[in-house]
């Protein structure tokens, strides 16, 4: 007998059938539950206006139901905009906060921006500018100019509230099948098993690239393996010299652990996605989808990054350098998946920079992205890693542009990235264009490092 779908949903247990796991959350909250607060906006998690709140682990995280399939949810606790409550009943603070700022006009994008607002005060919020920037990245709003809701967002930093209610349903145990079409194993037995069984079932993480087929598209994939609930494949751990990450585990899971060791990062992830994206999206998947313009393959190659990949054969590994074949091709064998991915910390001398050039600054895919990693010794590069994304079928690094670093200097790097990349036109940039941006990026790499202290981030192009 298959499974069905449960989640608690605005603090009341439900139980999903008749309805298949490949409906989107967002679908299924309008049309079979009738919340319509929930709104369709791109159907491809950059708008925000379907912004609904996951509470787990004790923490209110913010995501886009458009993009979530209903298999995701199970065993979640969801809240949508009709369950937010107030004292005595009244209004939710963050919608008076709203209200009283005058921060509405159509009121179209307005639950999307009440529920990211939730998710911002529920985490403690700071005041700062940079910070509610970074809370309100992934919604839009076409009518207020952003001003009072910004304002309304400063009402709110650092609220005091309750942490959200423990899950009142019991956390399965073992592997569960929605549909015969939606695998969710709990043990990574269980997944290579699944992997084996079904070797054409597209593997789901945290879906912000493959939610698309189902949103967008409108054509969603026959079966999916879901690796979230896979406690190999969200570990984290860090020691003195190395850090591993689940594949598995979101941004908002290993931003923490990836800032604390490589500070550079920080405004970068900020980048990465909006907060939605990041609090769903994982590093195995933007690994696994090969894509040349991925954000995080880049940084990876240039921190020296490696792969724990593992079927039903056994384990090896293998480094990222060498997982990147060609366009959308990888070295994963058939039944293999991405278990891990580890990197060396730095070492004593060595400094770390990243960059991403985009046409905007938030909810963008780059343009030219760039990450350096150099060692540095009585004031001599002994060692250098520069990679770029954007500049050829696949994320590489630019091996010529090294090499003339270490003999000739940053001047003969610049020249030599003609030589490491032809990249294509298209209309995010030119060839000549993408050209230039990576070698002016090493010459702000030159700066960098010939001045520590000084402010050179890249913004847009």
């Amino acid at each position: 007998m298959a499974d069905n779908i449960r989640f608690t949903l605005n603090d009341k247990t439900v139980e999903v059938s008749g309805v298949t796991p490949m409906t989107t959350l967002l679908d299924w909250l309008r049309d079979h539950r009738g919340l319509r607060g929930t709104k369709e906006g791109c159907a491809e998690g950059d708008c925000g206006a379907c912004t609904v709140v996951l509470e787990r682990d004790g923490r209110r995280d913010a995501i886009n139901s458009c993009i979530v399939l209903m298999g995701q949810v199970d065993g979640q606790s969801v809240r949508t905009v009709e369950g937010l409550r107030g004292a005595e009943g009244g209004p939710h603070p963050v919608q008076t906060a709203m209200a009283e700022a005058d921060a509405t006009q159509c009121g179209f994008c307005t639950p999307g921006f009440v529920m990211s607002a939730v998710a911002y005060a529920g985490s403690g919020g700071a005041a700062d500018p940079d910070t509610i920037h970074d809370a309100l990245a992934g919604n839009l709003c076409r009518c207020t100019g952003y001003r009072p809701i910004v304002e309304a967002m400063t009402r709110i930093a650092g609220l005091a509230v309750e942490p959200p209610p423990a899950s009142v349903l019991p956390p399965r145990t073992k592997s569960v099948a929605f549909d015969g079409a939606f695998f969710a194993p709990r043990s990574l037995d269980e997944l290579l098993a699944l992997r084996a069984a079904h070797p054409e079932a597209l593997l789901l993480s945290g879906g912000t690239d493959l939610g698309l087929l189902a949103s967008r598209a409108r054509t969603p994939p026959k079966q999916v393996i879901h690796l979230r609930h896979v406690p190999e494949l969200t570990a984290i751990s860090t020691t003195s010299d190395r850090i591993s990450l689940g594949a598995a585990a979101t941004y908002g899971d290993v931003a923490p652990a990836l800032i604390e060791a490589f500070p550079a990062l920080r405004p970068y992830l900020s980048r990465l996605g909006s907060r939605q994206i990041r609090n769903m999206g994982t590093i195995g998947g933007n690994i696994g989808t090969a894509s040349p313009i991925g954000d995080m393959p880049p940084v990876l190659l240039a921190l020296e990054a490696s792969l724990t990949l593992v079927s039903k054969r056994g384990t090896r590994e293998i480094l990222l350098d060498e997982f990147f074949l060609d366009y959308r091709k990888t070295a994963l064998a058939p039944g293999e998946i991405i278990q891990a991915i580890s990197m060396p910390r730095l070492w004593e001398g060595e400094t770390f920079h990243c960059d991403k050039v985009s046409k905007r600054r938030d909810q963008d895919i780059s343009t030219v992205a760039g990450a350096y990693r150099v060692r540095i010794r009585n004031g001599r590069i002994e060692d250098a890693r520069l990679a770029f994304g954007g500049m050829a079928a696949t994320p590489r690094r630019a091996r010529a542009a090294e090499a003339a670093l270490l003999k000739d200097g940053f001047a003969a790097a610049m020249a030599a990235v003609a030589t490491d990349f032809k990249p294509v036109d298209d209309w995010r940039g030119s060839a000549a264009y993408r050209l230039q941006v990576a070698a002016n990026l090493l010459r702000r790499l030159e700066l960098r490092i010939a001045d520590p202290g000084r402010v050179l981030e890249v913004e847009t192009l």
